[in-house]
């Protein structure tokens, strides 16, 4: 076969979109080395330092050759022990750590594993619109096709919309994909909308896969509430968490999946087929911070000064569409109401304002070119003040 006619692009990757964020991180590098002033909120990162525990224990980690190894292929069995012992505390169900529990390369590689393990080719899978496209993206990898359901800006805060959420189950639905705090918007969902999520899964025998990762990342008095505690959920959620959000241990890849005993033995086989085993030296510090006695203080500390943060932009965004977060590590400027694309906002913000920030195309049909994010995780207070002035020059 000549070389021109030869396929060099898999079918399964023709839905499969770019996420912005490495464009614009990479021209927010660029402009950060001529500026001093860059304000880096274009990507989903912390500057607040991972708990002590897990520096100490990934130092002794690598001098330990028993984290030097293939096995154990489902993740060491502490980690395991304290991923299912953390999932059972916050949802109230008991999962046992040798049948119902794998540790995994991350969350979103945990992610693709459990959309892999569950799918058909053509299976529907129930998303939020907007969403990370990089969750759209591992439904498509998976052979899935993501079937949006929009978030409604109420009352000064995301709400989803049930009625679309009810038409959104068809014939082939066989998967929700849920991140709650929800990334970018920082939707939370409130007790009602997981209970109306619930119920649709209940009914039409739908799996839930819950994206866990900023589950304890809420604001403004809003309460936790995990799905599997639901009735009738334990036996069709499968919870995907990690150490990268809440404990800031982004470098270590550590995630876990945890999950009804059926289908956990398929989760294991598909995980064993993708990175055979996560890293070893990473494992016991995610089990340390886990189980460390101060681990839910330490969470909530790091909260108390996202929200500080969040707080500062969204104060000097005020008189701007700015769409204030309930949770998570970002919010979205709703640049469509100014009379911008999302693309074209951005490259202003970072050329005239030194602003980095992401469009937000590809995340949404309903929402998405029209949307700038703002991540307010990795710039303290000091460097986040006057903000508003400098977004407001670069879009006026």
């Amino acid at each position: 076969m000549a070389s021109s006619q030869r396929r060099t692009r898999a079918a399964r990757l023709e839905h499969v979109r770019g996420i912005a964020v490495d464009r614009f991180g990479a021209a927010a590098d660029d402009a950060a080395r001529r500026h001093t002033d860059v304000l880096r909120l274009e990507n989903l990162d912390t500057d607040l330092r991972p708990p002590a525990a897990a520096l100490e224990t990934t130092r002794a980690a690598v001098g330990d050759d028993a984290n030097n190894s293939y096995l154990p292929f489902l993740g060491q069995h502490a980690l395991r022990r304290a991923a299912a012992a953390h999932v059972s505390r916050l949802s109230g169900v008991e999962y046992d750590a040798e049948s119902e529990c794998i540790v995994t390369a991350g969350g979103l590689s945990g992610c693709l594993i459990a959309l892999l393990a569950l799918l058909d080719p053509g299976d529907g899978v129930i998303v939020t619109d907007p969403t990370y496209v990089g969750m759209l993206n591992r439904v498509r990898l998976a052979g899935g096709v993501p079937v949006p359901v929009p978030f409604r800006w109420r009352d000064g805060e995301w709400r989803l919309d049930l009625a679309a959420l009810h038409a959104a189950v068809g014939p082939r639905t066989s998967a929700m994909f849920i991140m709650n705090p929800s990334m970018p918007s920082g939707a939370v969902l409130n007790r009602s909308e997981w209970c109306a999520i619930a119920e649709l899964c209940r009914a039409h025998d739908l799996w839930l896969i819950y994206n866990a990762a900023m589950e304890r990342i809420v604001y403004d008095g809003h309460s936790y509430l995990h799905p599997a505690g639901l009735p009738g959920m334990a036996e069709r959620t499968l919870t995907v968490g990690s150490v990268s959000k809440e404990f800031r241990m982004i470098g270590w890849r550590v995630g876990w999946i945890v999950g009804p005993r059926a289908v956990m033995a398929g989760v294991a086989l598909t995980s064993v087929c993708d990175v055979v085993v996560p890293v070893g030296i990473g494992q016991p510090a995610a089990a340390a911070v886990l189980c460390a006695a101060d681990s839910d203080i330490d969470v909530a500390c790091a909260v108390t000064e996202w929200s500080r943060r969040r707080d500062v932009i969204a104060e000097e965004l005020s008189d701007l569409p700015i769409r204030r977060a309930a949770g998570g590590w970002s919010m979205l400027l709703d640049v469509g109401k100014m009379g911008l694309t999302g693309e074209r906002a951005a490259a202003l913000l970072l050329e005239r304002a030194h602003v980095a920030a992401t469009p937000m195309t590809n995340w949404g049909v309903v929402h998405g070119p029209g949307l700038v994010r703002l991540v307010f995780a990795n710039e303290p207070v000091n460097r986040l003040r006057g903000i508003g002035r400098r977004v407001r020059d670069a879009l006026g």
